[in-house]
C-alpha cells in the first residue's frame, strides 16, 4: 500500500481525493490519499494565506496525517504556497518535510513539476482568485520557468464559493480562457472540484489541462515513485515518469 497525505484548508472540494484514490488504486486498492483539514478563514486575500500556509498550520496538518503513516505529504492549497514566493514556498514545503518525517511538497509546486512532465513552456491561466491573487501564481510560474501567455481572475473571494461551482463552470472557466499559442491550460484553485471534469475540458480544448487537485495527487505519486497510468485524470496522468 502506497499512502499519501494531503493537508487540506477548509473544506471545498476535497471529495477529488477520494475519488483520486478509487481511480488509481482499481481493484488492487494499493493506494491510499488520506486528507487532513487545517482551518482558518478561506479568504482568497494575502494576509489569510500567509496565515493560513504558515509552519504552524501546515505543522498540525501533519501531526493529523501522522496516524496513516504516509510516505510523503503534500500541502494541497495553490494559493497558500504560491502568495510566500518561491523561496518561500521552498522553505514552507521543507519545513513541512520536517515536522512530517516524510519528503513533502505543495500544489504550486507541483504545477511546475507537472508542467514539465509535459513539456509545457507556455499556459494560459484560468483562475478563480481575485486578481492581485492570481498575478502572484504568475509571478511563481515564471519563477519556475513556466510562460504565462494570458492570466483571467474570476475574482471570487471565497473557497466556498468556488467549491460551489457547477461542473459546467468549471468546464467553462477553463474552455473560455484558453490563449491559441498556449500550450496548456491551468487552473489553479484546489477549492475546485475539477477531477469529474478533466476528460471533458481536454476534449473542448484539444490540448492539456492541468488542474490543481489533478496536479497535487500526482506531485504526490512523483514524491513516492509511483506512477500510475489513469486516462481519465488527463495527459498527465497518460504521461510516464
Amino acid at each position: 500500500m502506497t499512502t499519501i497525505g494531503f493537508i487540506y484548508p477548509d473544506h471545498a472540494a476535497e471529495d477529488d481525493y477520494p475519488l483520486a484514490e478509487q481511480l488509481l488504486g482499481g481493484a488492487d486498492g494499493d493506494i491510499s490519499l488520506p486528507v487532513a483539514h487545517i482551518y482558518g478563514t478561506d479568504l482568497h486575500a494575502v494576509p489569510e494565506l500567509l496565515d493560513l500556509g504558515s509552519e504552524t498550520r501546515l505543522a498540525e496538518g501533519a501531526r493529523l496525517l501522522a496516524k496513516h503513516q504516509p510516505e510523503a505529504v503534500v500541502w494541497a492549497c495553490t494559493s497558500g504556497s504560491f502568495v510566500y514566493g518561491w523561496d518561500g514556498a521552498r522553505n514552507q514545503a521543507d519545513q513541512l518535510a520536517k515536522a512530517a518525517g516524510v519528503p513533502a511538497s505543495s500544489t504550486s509546486f507541483a504545477f511546475v513539476h507537472a508542467a514539465k512532465a509535459l513539456g509545457v513552456q507556455r499556459v494560459a491561466v484560468a483562475a478563480s482568485y481575485p486578481d492581485d491573487v492570481a498575478r502572484l501564481f504568475v509571478d511563481f510560474l515564471a519563477a519556475g520557468g513556466v510562460e504565462v501567455l494570458s492570466m483571467s481572475s474570476a475574482d471570487i473571494d471565497t473557497a466556498a464559493e468556488v467549491g460551489q461551482l457547477a461542473p459546467e463552470a468549471v468546464v467553462d472557466l477553463a474552455v473560455s480562457h484558453d490563449h491559441p499559442d498556449a500550450d496548456a491550460v491551468l487552473v489553479p484553485d484546489t477549492a475546485m472540484r475539477t477531477l469529474g471534469e478533466i476528460t471533458a475540458i481536454e476534449e473542448k480544448l484539444g490540448k492539456p489541462v492541468l488542474t490543481a487537485n489533478q496536479v497535487t495527487v500526482w506531485e504526490g505519486l512523483r514524491l513516492t515513485g509511483t506512477n500510475r497510468l489513469v486516462r481519465s485524470l488527463g495527459a498527465l496522468f497518460r504521461t510516464k515518469g
